[in-house]
């Protein structure tokens, strides 16, 4: 699944427990000019990193995978809950889609190339 919007706020990675490793993006979504909705993604262990580069303001294509579980609570009453686990982000404009344009090469003019190669073909 994927979304379009605009980065409202990117948190710092914190330890949830010894082995897992977290961090979470609001992205502001404008499907209604008049009723914005703020989506909370999740990155996880080594996809934290993936929002090193992202700033607030960036407008951002943000894909993921959405999770749900069961947990039941100290009274024995089951409860469910999802979670939007994000799992690849592209700047759409903002600081880092700025860096993050490719190197150019020119092209090549082949009609200069010598006349004497020895390919096969």
């Amino acid at each position: 699944m994927d979304i379009k919007g605009k980065v409202h706020e990117v948190s710092a990675s914190f330890q949830v427990t010894d082995s897992l490793k977290k961090r979470e993006l609001v992205v502001e979504y404008i499907e209604n000019p008049q009723y914005p909705e703020y989506i909370k993604f999740e990155a996880i262990q080594d996809r934290c990193a993936l929002l090193d580069n992202v700033k607030v303001g960036d407008d951002v294509e943000v894909f993921f995978n959405l999770r749900g579980r069961p947990w039941t609570d100290k009274t024995g009453k089951k409860n469910y809950f999802n979670t939007l686990q994000l799992w690849r982000i592209n700047v759409i404009t903002g600081n880092a889609a700025a860096n993050a344009q490719p190197a150019y090469a020119p092209p090549v003019d082949i009609s200069s190339a010598p006349e004497d190669d020895d390919l096969p073909f």
